[in-house]
């Protein structure tokens, strides 16, 4: 990739696992426990949401591949993804299945896996989006690149997960949901990007 690309990956996987609008979910689910438990709480949520996203980052067109599915199609079925998320995040709609999420598995002592990694973290657009990436940079260096900014991404919601409690005191619920309103715009341009993509791969845009 280069620079401007990598950097437009950057941003959609940014947008899609929406870091900012997990914190404050990552502080409800350990709230009241220590800063040492807190901080591996989220370490292994990160690194167990980013073998997950790497799994289908090399495996995800293998298997598109084995069912049937195009490239192409995928990146428009992608992007049509992507483009409800971010009317999900414009109307409110995903922080709060994300906070009845967090109500249901309140009880837990460990919610790295379910649900901080799966479906928080590594949901579905988040695999989606890492597959699309990987496909519109064929190759080993692609997929390299790929791996690399799900990284540096993952090492960013392992940073907000720290400031957890500072973060929610110092936004509030309104200015939370003011962030996570423009992330949403932001989404839905990147959402129709893949489709036009995936149609100009089909001769059916320019």
């Amino acid at each position: 990739m280069d620079s401007a690309a990598l950097i437009t990956a950057y941003v959609t996987l940014f947008v899609i696992i929406d870091p900012v609008g997990l914190t404050p979910l990552f502080a409800a689910l350990t709230q009241g426990d220590p800063a040492s438990h807190r901080r591996a709480v989220g370490l292994r949520a990160c690194l167990i949401a980013l073998f997950i996203l790497t799994l289908f980052t090399v495996f995800g067109e293998a298997v598109l591949g084995f069912v049937g599915i195009s490239m192409p199609a995928f990146r428009i079925a992608g992007g049509i993804l992507l483009f409800l998320t971010a009317l999900d995040m414009l109307f409110e709609r995903r922080t709060k299945r994300r906070e009845d999420k967090a109500d249901e598995e309140e009880e837990r002592d460990d919610p790295s896996v379910f649900p901080l990694a799966i479906p928080l973290i590594a949901g579905p657009g988040a695999i989606a989006t890492v597959i699309l990436l990987a496909g519109r940079n064929p190759g080993l260096p692609g997929m390299l690149s790929t791996i690399a900014v799900t990284a540096g991404v993952l090492v960013l919601v392992y940073g907000l997960f720290l400031t957890a409690g500072l973060l929610e005191r110092l936004l509030g619920r309104i200015g939370i949901n003011v962030v996570t309103r423009l992330l949403g715009m932001l989404l839905a341009a990147l959402s129709v990007q893949f489709v036009l993509d995936g149609l100009r791969a089909f001769g059916m845009a320019q």
